[in-house]
C-alpha cells in the first residue's frame, strides 16, 4: 500500500502556478481572486484562510470579503457585479455553503463565466460534459491530477463514486470518462452498495459519512481515493475507515493531507488560467 501525498503534489502545482504568476507579472497582469464568505460557518473560514494563503505564496492578489449570515441575496449580487467588471479580479469565488436563507444556484449565477474559477456554472459543466476547454471543479480535478501524478492506469479501469453532488460526484464522473475509464455513480438510493464498490479499480467516495467505507467494500489492489472530511470525536476524519482498508488497497489519500490540498491547488491554478486568458 502506498499512501498518496496529496500535499507533495499541490505544492508541485503551486510552485508551477508561481512561475507562471512570475511571467506575467513582468507582462504587466498580477491574477487577482475575490472570494466572498457568507457567516460564520469553521470550515468555511479556514478553507478561506487557507485559500488567501496559497494566493499570497503564488503571487496572486486576493480580496476577501465576509459578509454577515443574514446577508440578503441582493447584497451579494451587487458584489459579485462589482467583481465581474473589476479587471483586477480574474476569479470569483463564493464559499459554499451558503445560509440556508440564501438561493446558491441563484447567487453562483451571477458570476462571470469567465471568472467561474469553482466551476460550478451551467456553462462551465456544460463545456465539461462536451470534453471542451473549461474551468472544471477544483476537487475532482485535484483527484485526477493525483491519480496522473502517480501513474496511476484510468484508461480502461472501473471507477466507481460513491456520492453525486454537483461539486464532485457528478463532474468526477464526467473526468473520469474523459480519461477512459468506465465509470459507476452510487448513492444513497444505491441498492448492494459493497457489491458494486468491490467491483472498483478506483474507488472515489465523496458521500460525507465518517469511515463509511470498510475494508470488505473494497476489492484487492484497489486504488482509494478518499474526498471526505469529518469529525468522529473530535477527531478528524474521511469517508473511508482508513486504517482498515488501507490494509488492502494498492494507493489510498489520508485525510487530512490527502484531496484537500489539491482543491485548493487547483483553485489556484484555474485562476492563473484564467488570468492568462482574459490577458490574451
Amino acid at each position: 500500500m502506498q499512501i498518496i501525498n496529496g500535499q507533495a503534489v499541490a505544492a508541485y502545482i503551486k510552485q508551477q502556478a508561481k512561475k507562471e504568476c512570475e511571467v506575467l507579472s513582468e507582462a504587466g497582469k498580477t491574477p487577482g481572486l475575490a472570494v466572498i464568505i457568507v457567516g460564520e460557518d469553521p470550515a468555511s473560514l479556514v478553507y478561506v484562510k487557507n485559500k488567501i494563503t496559497a494566493c499570497k505564496e503564488v503571487g496572486i492578489n486576493s480580496f476577501c470579503y465576509k459578509l454577515p449570515a443574514d446577508t440578503d441575496e441582493s447584497t451579494i449580487s451587487d458584489l459579485i457585479e462589482k467583481f465581474n467588471n473589476d479587471q483586477n479580479v480574474d476569479g470569483i469565488l463564493v464559499q459554499l455553503p451558503l445560509p440556508k436563507t440564501l438561493n446558491e444556484r441563484s447567487i453562483l449565477s451571477k458570476i462571470d463565466v469567465g471568472k467561474d474559477v469553482d466551476g460550478f456554472s451551467a456553462e462551465q459543466m456544460g463545456k465539461l460534459l462536451l470534453g471542451e476547454g473549461c474551468l472544471s471543479s477544483c476537487t475532482p480535478s485535484g483527484v485526477i491530477q493525483l491519480l496522473k501524478y502517480y501513474n496511476i492506469p484510468i484508461a480502461g479501469k472501473k471507477a466507481v463514486i460513491v456520492g453525486r453532488s454537483n461539486t464532485v460526484g457528478k463532474p468526477m464522473a464526467l473526468m473520469l470518462l474523459s480519461e477512459d475509464a468506465t465509470v459507476t455513480i452510487c448513492h444513497s438510493r444505491t441498492q448492494n452498495l459493497s457489491e458494486i464498490t468491490k467491483t472498483a479499480d478506483i474507488l472515489v467516495v465523496a458521500i460525507g459519512k465518517g469511515k463509511f467505507i470498510k475494508r470488505d467494500m473494497i476489492k484487492e489492489g484497489a486504488v482509494v481515493i478518499d474526498v471526505g472530511m469529518n469529525r468522529i470525536d473530535g477527531k478528524l476524519c474521511g469517508d473511508v475507515d482508513f486504517d482498515a482498508v488501507s490494509e488492502k488497497c494498492s494507493f489510498i489519500t489520508p485525510v487530512p493531507g490527502g484531496v484537500g490540498p489539491m482543491t485548493v491547488a487547483m483553485l489556484i491554478n484555474n485562476t492563473v488560467q484564467s488570468a492568462k486568458t482574459r490577458m490574451n
